[in-house]
């Protein structure tokens, strides 16, 4: 497969430099060629996109909810075809990658019923005779940049909304998900959706994110990636007075209590660290456990990580599959090495059942490092969790809290006051007891706190509120 930028409802193949994709389960074998742009593709998209604008914005909602339903449409009935690229050019496994991309499915419904849904309200007005209401109203032009670890579910998350609220679309996907966005906008573009509305730009961020950013006259970026990057990000955009959110990093704790029933807590421990070898900002990386269930929770802890399956993206039973690429493997084994120098391994899982070359990790478990260090502090994003002991409920939670993210976190236990208190005191956008870190329904704000976020929220009713500015009405009828 070669990608291509689809640029004012036309494909365009940019010719500033190319990357081919290996498959990480296999590096062995080519997905596909990326074409990259340079300033003047990015320029034309912002040209296309603003035209665009003139007439999508003066749609009515349950117009362009009709788009939105027949992308949806489209989407679900290539279900298995975008799920399979998606797993083999950056190895989630096909099951989960097949869960997202249904996810994909009904955000895509879920904010076209947006587009009839009441977008203002009725303020009382102090003179007699005055209606005085607001009205939501779209920024315009929004950019979205979005990463390689959900290559479907969070490009849509961003664009549906974006789309429905009457503004168009340039969206920059990461290198190692643009196969996967070629796809996708493939389809949206069979479901008729007018040219210039959504405009896909693929390239290096160096090459063509400062353009974006800097060179064109964007009303609005979302961005999901490195806290490094969004931190950048917010700072050109503040100083251009663009609308920006930025959902950037976590190092999300898992508490779990003495009273914690381990048959149903173990699971989702594992689920919330390894699932997608631990390439989500949700997961689970530290695991906080009181000293009553410790030994317990290890030995159930290694019980379960001995059996996790390690396997190629495309087998069906695999647990998790390699990480995404060659350095995304060698930025996480760095902290394996770590951990095996300078830590105590509590259990590693198996090696790949198959012998095939690819960027395999062994999930692990490390413990018996102080809480400065970086296993604990840092984003590993990877299948690898520290483990953390502690004397009761207090220190559990200032555990939790000492970080500088705040994206989720979860807590284990069967007591309401305990489970009360978490959700009260724990210093994280996203919290919740007897549940994995990892996720959040997509009906439901996304988002974190301290350094996790720019203080808005993705996803649910939240994301309206991004996508659009507040317009204030009245008119006299004396």
């Amino acid at each position: 497969m070669n990608s291509q930028n689809w640029i004012g409802g036309e494909w365009i193949t940019p010719n500033a430099g190319e990357i081919v994709i290996k498959n990480p389960s296999n590096v062995q074998e080519d997905v596909g060629v990326l074409h990259l742009s340079d300033a003047s593709h990015v320029i034309q998209a912002d040209q296309a996109a603003r035209i665009a604008f003139a007439s999508w914005s003066r749609l009515t909602g349950a117009a362009r909810a009709e788009y939105l339903y027949k992308m949806a449409a489209a989407l679900e009935a290539r279900l298995v075809e975008v799920a399979t690229l998606a797993s083999m050019e950056m190895g989630k496994p096909i099951t989960e990658m097949r869960g997202e991309v249904m996810r994909g499915v009904n955000l895509l419904r879920y904010y076209a019923a947006e587009g009839v849904r009441a977008n203002g309200s009725v303020i009382p007005s102090n003179e007699a005779n005055v209606l005085q209401y607001t009205k939501r109203v779209p920024l315009g032009v929004v950019g979205i940049i979005t990463p390689w670890n959900f290559p479907v579910a969070i490009p849509i998350w961003k664009i549906a909304p974006a789309l429905i609220c009457g503004n168009t679309v340039i969206w920059k996907p990461a290198e190692f998900a643009s196969l996967t966005a070629s796809r996708l906008v493939e389809i949206f573009a069979s479901a008729d959706l007018p040219a210039g509305v959504l405009n896909l730009v693929i390239g290096k961020g160096s090459q063509i994110g400062d353009v974006l950013l800097e060179q064109i006259l964007l009303n609005a970026v979302s961005f999901t990636g490195s806290t490094s990057t969004g931190t950048r990000i917010a700072e050109i955009c503040a100083r251009r007075n663009i609308k920006y959110q930025t959902e950037m990093g976590g190092k999300n704790a898992a508490i779990v209590l003495n009273d914690a029933n381990l048959d149903k807590t173990i699971p989702l421990i594992i689920s919330g660290a390894f699932r997608s070898a631990g390439q989500k900002c949700t997961a689970t990386s530290r695991i906080i456990v009181e000293n009553g269930i410790y030994e317990p929770f290890v030995d159930a802890l290694k019980k379960a990580v001995s059996a996790i399956k390690l396997a190629p993206s495309l087998d069906p039973a695999a647990y998790l599959g390699p990480v995404a690429s060659a350095s995304q493997h060698k930025t996480v084994m760095s902290y394996v090495t770590m951990a095996r120098e300078q830590a105590e391994i509590v259990v590693e899982g198996p090696s790949p059942a198959e012998a095939n070359e690819g960027h395999y990790i062994r999930p692990l478990v490390a413990a018996g490092v102080d809480t400065d260090h970086p296993l604990i502090q840092e984003e590993i994003f990877g299948p690898v969790a520290a483990l953390l002991k502690a004397s009761d409920f207090e220190e559990t939670i200032a555990l939790c809290n000492r970080t500088i993210f705040g994206l989720s976190a979860s807590l284990f236990t069967q007591n309401l006051v305990h489970a009360h208190r978490f959700l009260d005191e724990a210093q994280a956008g996203m919290v919740r007891v007897n549940q994995e870190t990892a996720g959040v329904e997509y009906q439901a704000p996304f988002g974190g706190m301290k350094l996790s976020s720019s203080h808005t929220r993705e996803q649910g009713q939240a994301a309206l509120d991004f996508y659009t500015e507040i317009k204030t009405c009245a008119v006299s009828y004396a």
